[in-house]
């Protein structure tokens, strides 16, 4: 993804000076650049829109919004908390932040559908259904995702592990049984912990089946992973965006569940006694 840095850079004095232009601030801010329209960045170097679209064709593109994307996946992963910030205020401008939120997570939720295997889902609940024990993987704002699974995975199964701590090692630690038969659930969304990605290095090394929840089959954990599950994530606001990889969960859940109708509805029929007895939840008349 950084060719096209390089590219631009080496063809830098056979542009014109408009395409410089456009060139120039895509090298010192494509942070910025790279969630523009052609017409926005057009009016931010003071060229026409249709001489942006010329500079991406220039570049071997088929048009402006396949620069933009190579663009984005190049910056996706290294923005900063800063950045983060800088670029979600340029991006909003005076937008209604509720709508731009809510359809920004809409948008999310349609491309994990049309992204997300449906053989690699079934392939992940086959291996969780016979799986010795099932560990579950997730730090910094993915935790939340991880403990979510691990809720409803305890009702479910009794071989059920999340794996939570501040450090790598003791991370390790709590996987030294790990092996053969056994499962690792890992959540890797960007910017990618490398805490994650190592520890599924490692489950993956001892013979364990990995599955990761995250952006794209060749993220990081992707490729230590025996099963992706795609889930599509606008890391590119101030706080991480979780609504699609929840839905993949959700979907997870479901599966599992169905697989197993008559025993999750034993299960249940006991929770809801034992729920009753200890008043767990309020009586609404």
């Amino acid at each position: 993804m950084n060719d096209i840095l390089m590219q631009i850079r080496s063809d830098l004095p056979s542009f014109s000076k408009g395409q410089k232009r456009i060139a120039n601030y895509i090298l010192e801010s494509y942070d910025k650049a790279a969630f523009m329209t052609a017409s926005r960045l057009g009016k931010m170097v003071e060229v026409s829109e249709s001489t942006v679209v010329r500079f991406a064709v220039e570049l071997g593109f088929d048009g402006y919004p396949s620069m933009q994307k190579t663009l984005q996946e190049l910056v996706r992963n290294k923005l900063t908390s800063v950045q983060r910030i800088e670029v979600t205020n340029d991006r909003m401008g005076n937008q209604d932040v509720v709508s731009t939120v809510l359809q920004g997570d809409i948008d999310s939720i349609r491309m994990t559908s049309e992204a997300l295997s449906r053989a690699e889902m079934d392939a992940s609940v086959q291996a969780m259904l016979k799986a010795k024990t099932i560990y579950i993987v997730g730090v910094r704002s993915s935790a939340s995702l991880a403990a979510f699974l691990n809720f409803y995975l305890r009702n479910m199964f009794d071989n059920v592990r999340l794996v939570g701590s501040t450090s790598t090692s003791e991370m390790f630690e709590q996987l030294l049984r790990v092996g053969p038969g056994d499962v690792v659930i890992g959540f890797s969304l960007p910017r990618y912990s490398s805490r994650t990605v190592k520890v599924m290095q490692y489950a993956h090394d001892t013979g364990a089946t990995c599955i990761a929840v995250t952006d794209k089959p060749d993220a990081p954990a992707g490729k230590v992973a025996d099963h992706v599950l795609v889930a599509k994530s606008d890391m590119v606001s101030v706080v991480d965006s979780l609504v699609a990889p929840m839905s993949v969960v959700n979907a997870l859940i479901v599966s599992l569940a169905q697989e197993q109708q008559t025993q999750m509805a034993k299960t249940f029929e006991d929770l809801e006694s034992l729920w009753d007895e200890y008043d767990v939840y309020e009586r609404v008349e």
